[in-house]
């Protein structure tokens, strides 16, 4: 990256960092597409997509199974990553709870394949801002990324104190420009994930109205794939979330070596990357009931709102591992 700014504009749509897991393993023997290619569809935000990148585990590990390339296909933000996966121009991608949503109305031919806590999450507003509740943001502008993990906070938390998104001036901004919008005082408040909201809090004394630790915000983050990719070749898919399983378990226990290896790829400050790393909820596996029902939930709420324009069951999308 050239700068701070390019890095922060890169990260969107509530992409939120990979986290800790234990395994994925395939038993069947792997078909190879005709291209001997996997794609890979990640961002800057993801700490595990960088660190996987930087070391190579994914090429190693499928170079046994026949791959030749592994093709890293760099997004700036969630929607279009999934809308790459459900055309087929990659096969595999990471991103928040509310992104695979709009895909699936959308009619995104992709799959859920493998779940995460979300990174932590807050509504900030100034330091010395005389809100003190969510029900005291009624008329007031909020600033976060449109279809987004932040998006369903917001909705969420609005939802809790008795008001609806209506009740607010939605400011659709990115992170980079809602941090600008945010530090010079053009929104009363910011909804929004880590690495952001760590830094706001460390750059700007941005004081949590509310964060994703309160159990009715808690959200999570999902990797998916191609569903023609995971149908035709499971043994790659798995041998893959397998990978990317045992890095996010390395890094679970090396936090402070993460942070400084993260910081010194991205240019972004190492201090505000650690409190977030320090802070994030470590969890790595198959999609759950849990996860579904949560997706279910998301699903309705967005369609009722208006924000989706039709009724989709996440079930219909949730992929399962052959286990032979």
């Amino acid at each position: 990256m050239t700068n701070r700014r390019d890095f922060l504009a890169s990260i969107a749509a509530g992409v939120s960092f990979p986290l800790i897991g234990t395994d994925f393993v395939s038993s069947a023997r792997a078909a190879v597409p005709a291209s001997k290619e996997f794609r890979i569809g990640w961002q800057k935000g993801s700490a595990i997509q960088v660190l996987a990148k930087h070391k190579g585990v994914i090429e190693k590990r499928l170079a046994t199974l026949g791959i030749e390339s592994v093709k890293w296909v760099e997004f700036q933000f969630g929607p279009p990553l999934l809308e790459a996966l459900g055309l087929g121009a990659v096969d595999l991608g990471a991103v928040g709870d509310t992104p695979p949503i709009f895909a699936q109305a959308a009619g995104a031919r992709l799959v859920y394949v493998a779940a995460t806590p979300s990174s932590q999450s807050a509504i900030l507003v100034p330091k010395a801002s005389p809100i003190q509740t969510v029900a005291e943001l009624k008329g007031k502008r909020v600033a976060f990324a449109k279809g987004s993990s932040s998006h369903n906070l917001t909705v969420r938390a609005l939802s809790n104190a008795g008001l609806t998104i209506k009740d607010i001036t939605e400011v659709h901004l990115a992170p980079a420009d809602a941090s600008a919008a945010f530090s010079g005082g053009r929104v009363d408040a910011w909804a929004v994930w880590d690495p952001f909201f760590a830094i706001a809090e460390q750059r700007y004394e941005a004081r949590i109205l509310i964060d994703a630790k309160a159990p009715h915000l808690a959200g999570n983050s999902f990797w998916l794939a191609s569903r023609a990719f995971a149908e035709s070749y499971p043994g790659i898919l798995t041998a893959s979330l397998d990978e990317i399983g045992q890095l996010v378990a390395w890094a679970g226990a090396n936090r402070k070596e993460l942070a400084e290896f993260y910081a010194k790829e991205t240019g972004v400050d190492v201090k505000p990357v650690l409190a977030a790393f320090e802070r994030a909820d470590y969890a790595w596996g198959p999609v759950t009931e849990a996860h579904i029902r949560s997706q279910q939930q998301l699903a309705q709420t967005f369609h009722e709102l208006g924000i989706v324009p039709r009724k989709v069951d996440p079930r219909d999308i949730v992929w399962r591992a052959p286990t032979n």
